[in-house]
């Protein structure tokens, strides 16, 4: 059983609701334009976290079969509980337990940083029928825009000082965990695609506008955007109890959290009373498109 990516660098709940948002049915057409993978009748997700990209696949394509896969043990159950109609699997992304040519196309998102180059590669190759497609999805070759609203990026002294105080806990957890230990950037992820036997290797990019205060978005979108913000405010709080307890108190943490929670409160009023703020998460997405 492992959950050391759940336990100490993201929660299931914070990641779920997080990319159920990036993968909302509003930008469907951006992302089946660039993956062309209809008709394609076995898919299979490496690195599926909490199964928000696997539930968009199942609904973009309803005839595959979606099959999605982690390391992280409280991901899949998380997963499962949310789409008891896909199915989910505990699996190495290096040692993958399919067989040969058995899939149709592998797609990720945010895992290849985490993993060797070559292993990444090779297993996902392995598993990809003749003519099979691989899809990689990063964010982090090219980097988003993030710009808060005024009583979110403002900070106590108290904030300041916990945050300063904890820092090199969190730059530790990374280093130890090796969370983006292999990173390529986007001139070196699609030759890392070729290197490894993929021909036909495309790029493409996609644009996810999160803006509240865009008309374009039902209220509820909107809400569920800005909560995105204090969900991940808030487990990076809860975070530094496992990060670094011998650093902060548990009644340091719940001050920091009611601190949060102050600020997207009324983040959350000022959207209701149409005083707009225009912050903003802009997010790009790079994919990679390679045939076997």
């Amino acid at each position: 059983m492992n959950t050391i990516w759940s336990t100490y660098l993201q929660k299931a709940e914070l990641l779920y609701f997080t990319r159920a948002i990036r993968f909302s049915d509003m930008f469907m057409d951006k992302y089946k334009s660039a993956f062309k993978i209809d008709g394609r009748q076995k898919i299979l997700e490496i690195g599926c976290g909490p199964g928000a990209l696997a539930q968009a696949l199942h609904r973009w394509y309803p005839e595959a079969e979606i099959i999605g896969t982690d390391r992280d043990s409280n991901f899949i159950e998380y997963a499962a509980k949310m789409a008891p109609d896909i199915a989910f699997k505990e699996e190495d992304a290096t040692s993958l337990s399919f067989g040969d040519n058995t899939f149709d196309v592998t797609i990720s998102y945010t895992v290849q940083e985490h993993v060797e180059t070559s292993r990444f590669f090779g297993e996902q190759y392995r598993v990809l029928k003749d003519g099979g497609v691989c899809l990689v999805l990063s964010c982090r070759a090219s980097k988003g825009i993030n710009i808060y609203a005024p009583c979110i990026m403002e900070q106590t002294e108290f904030e300041k000082e916990i945050w300063s105080r904890t820092e090199k806990y969190a730059v530790e957890a990374n280093r130890k965990f090796g969370v983006c230990a292999y990173p390529l950037s986007e001139a070196e992820l699609p030759r890392a695609m070729e290197s490894h036997g993929f021909r036909n290797v495309t790029t493409d990019y996609i644009t996810i506008n999160l803006t509240p205060d865009n008309p374009i978005y039902p209220r509820q979108m909107a809400i569920d955007m800005i909560n995105a913000g204090r969900r991940s405010d808030l487990a990076g709080a809860e975070a530094l109890l496992d990060i670094a307890s011998d650093a902060v108190t548990a009644e340091e943490v719940d001050e920091l959290k009611r601190i949060i929670n102050s600020k997207y409160d009324k983040r959350i009023e000022l959207y209701e009373k149409g005083i707009k703020q225009w912050d903003t998460s802009v997010v790009f997405t790079m994919i990679v498109r390679g045939e076997k």
